[in-house]
């Protein structure tokens, strides 16, 4: 789903305005803006909205492109844990390097200023040591289809920028969880609502930097229009890393739920996951993610707006709504 917001300077154009993060910015840049006209496949269209091209299709942008001074890109082929497709690498190319690199030469093509686009944590790579976060500027070493498929998009947009002038701005952002949050995230506050003993007590070491809907759309916002924001890549989370144990506990409180966390050795743990050919999903349980946002404060003069707590707090709500 796209949308394309009017402003006094221009327009925005906002792709994947259905789904967890487009939506959200949808709602933050509507905010003192009238919306013009928009596009979408697929899913129930906000008011405003027509249907228009695909990623995949690599269709026409140019009438929805006219006139706009920026585009927020978060439309994507998502990360999927039990991919179908017969060549997961291939479908992801489609959509996000092939169908991205398509709608940004356009967009260039139009005279657009900036292009804002939302990558992914994915393209540094799956894990971190406790205390060695990845930064903004490493080496990228993305380990699956999806992240490989990110990187490339990063790439191809750099040297469309230094080919045609037009801006680009590239965030990754880890997990990111808000009202409406879906995936693993939704499975453990199903698990903690019905009141399941969780074995996951004994993980304390481990840290994961997240992101909180809010705070990752209001970096978007911020990195629209910011002089220092050009050509350049930003890590973004809530400024905390968090134990998964302490996750889980924070979550509990905010649903107003017990946490009945049961603390299994994470050795035991890991052990289990190995025999039943579950190791990747222990290790985003029991590993560690951590991101370093220094740059984008730095640079930016940028702040989480809200806490981890207070976004765990409107997701509780989000979920009860």
């Amino acid at each position: 789903m796209i949308e394309r917001i009017s402003a006094a300077a221009g327009c925005i154009l906002v792709t994947g305005g259905g789904g967890f993060i487009g939506s959200a910015v949808l709602a933050r840049l509507q905010l003192g803006r009238v919306p013009a006209v928009g596009a979408a496949r697929g899913a129930q269209l906000p008011p405003g909205c027509v249907r228009g091209p695909s990623l995949e299709a690599g269709g026409a942008w140019s009438s929805l492109l006219d006139g706009c001074e920026a585009v927020v890109h978060t439309a994507a082929r998502v990360h999927v844990m039990h991919d179908s497709a017969t060549d997961p690498l291939h479908a992801y190319r489609q959509a996000n390097v092939a169908g991205t690199l398509s709608l940004a030469r356009q967009a260039a093509t139009a005279g657009v200023r900036r292009f804002v686009f939302i990558s992914s944590i994915k393209v540094n790579g799956e894990h971190t040591e406790v205390g060695r976060p990845f930064a903004a500027d490493d080496v990228p070493v993305p380990l699956d289809a999806y992240g490989v498929s990110k990187n490339e998009a990063e790439q191809g947009l750099r040297a469309l920028a230094a080919e045609t002038g037009m801006e680009v701005v590239i965030i990754r952002p880890p997990l990111v969880y808000g009202p409406g949050v879906k995936a693993n995230f939704l499975s453990m506050m199903h698990w903690l609502k019905r009141g399941l003993p969780l074995p996951l007590g004994a993980v304390t070491d481990n840290r994961r930097s997240l992101v909180a809907l809010d705070n990752l759309v209001d970096l978007i916002v911020t990195c629209i229009d910011h002089p220092a924001a050009a050509n350049e890549t930003f890590l973004v989370s809530d400024g905390e890393d968090v134990s998964t144990a302490d996750l889980l506990s924070r979550l509990a409180r905010a649903m107003g739920v017990p946490a009945r966390l049961l603390p299994v050795p994470v050795w035991l743990l890991e052990a289990g996951a190995a025999a039943l050919g579950r190791r990747a999903m222990m290790q985003r349980l029991c590993g560690s993610l951590q991101v370093d946002i220094s740059k984008t404060r730095d640079l930016l003069g940028w702040r989480p707006p809200i806490g981890v707590d207070e976004g765990l707090r409107r997701t509780a709500a989000g979920y009860r709504r």
